[in-house]
């Protein structure tokens, strides 16, 4: 069975009951997420091996966030334990005019005050296929940038296939220190995969003839965001999720994927948004897991869009569907009849 290490943030998701706001909050429901935690999770639930390395602190909330892993079957044997907090985010869901609203408070969590002597990454690496991160990761402080890049370096030493999330977070670091750092990562990156905005926010490729504020989405501006990126880094290729945002709540969810010979673009589907955050993340894990079982790059793709269409009718951070679920979606039953 293929093994794939992700290596990131986990945080806590305080998030007020249904659609109210912060000010009309008097309780929260509390959950758990992170870009590659999210990866993980889905992975795991499509049957991946896979594992997440962090640094969790050892009192009882790192270790509930550690629980809420083990739960689906990813691999925690990695994590380290130290530290003194657990970061937390709390999300304001948002709907119809009014988009969501995320207030981070992530300062001093355990993971952004590792160490690179914290993780053995020959050992970590023992036996893996594929090593994915975030953008986020090494926003969290130049001492996780160190250790992405000896990860990146030594996951492709070992022959892993190496996949990046752009996820450029302006709350967590500028421009130009994003596309300093990330120049340096991507050297190291086989897949690069990328929103609408993030080639612009970290290494200034702009889609020409879009604006997805006013949900003008445009394929040949993609497809040209996406060679800048191939001829750049010398990925063997680069995926552009592409959402139209008609409101919050409801969206059109479509991917593209370049290989240096062909362009590739999925169905669009368009979605009643129950909650988005993690909808990149679930894209992500559907491609991988499409890549690495071997199929053809359109099935890869269109598997990744319709995995990730579903997550976004889930509450909560993690992907919680099956192969089967997803591959049926695929197949065209998009109707949301009552299975019996």
């Amino acid at each position: 069975m293929p093994r794939v290490i992700t290596f990131g943030e986990i945080m806590l998701r305080l998030s007020p009951e249904g659609y109210n706001r912060f000010v009309q909050a008097d309780r929260f429901c509390a959950t758990f997420g992170g870009g590659e935690a999210n990866v993980a999770v889905s992975l795991a639930n499509f049957g991946i091996d896979s594992a997440f390395v962090t640094k969790l602190p050892k009192h009882e909330i790192g270790q509930m966030a550690l629980n809420s892993l083990r739960r689906f079957g990813v691999d925690t044997s990695c994590i380290v334990r130290g530290g003194d907090r657990l970061g937390i985010y709390f999300l304001e869901k948002g709907a119809s005019q009014r988009g969501s609203l995320c207030i981070y408070d992530r300062a001093g969590s355990s993971i952004a005050e590792a160490i690179p002597e914290d993780f053995d990454w020959d050992r970590i690496f023992e036996g893996a296929d594929w090593f994915h991160f975030t953008g986020i990761t090494p926003a969290l402080g130049p001492n996780v940038a160190e250790i992405c890049l000896i990860a990146c370096r030594t996951a492709k030493e070992k022959g892993l296939t190496v996949s990046c999330d752009l996820n450029y977070r302006s709350k967590l670091w500028t421009r130009e220190q994003a596309g300093k750092t990330m120049s340096e990562l991507c050297k190291y990156v086989n897949i690069c995969i990328a929103n609408e905005e993030d080639a612009f926010d970290v290494f200034g490729i702009k889609a020409e003839g879009s604006d997805v504020n006013m949900g003008i989405l445009d394929r040949e501006g993609y497809k040209s965001v996406a060679r800048q990126l191939l001829e750049r880094f010398s990925l063997k290729a680069a995926a552009i999720t592409l959402r139209t945002s008609y409101s919050a709540s409801d969206n059109g969810w479509a991917a593209m994927i370049y290989d240096g010979n062909d362009c590739y673009f999925s169905k669009e589907y368009r979605i009643h948004i129950v909650d988005r955050v993690g909808g990149g993340d679930s894209f992500c894990g559907g491609l991988i897991y499409g890549l690495i079982s071997g199929w053809e790059t359109q099935k890869s793709l269109e598997f990744a869009v319709a995995a990730s269409c579903l997550k976004q009718t889930i509450e909560g951070d993690f992907n919680m569907v099956s192969v089967g679920e997803v591959t049926k979606l695929m197949g065209g039953d998009a109707s949301g009849r009552v299975q019996r």
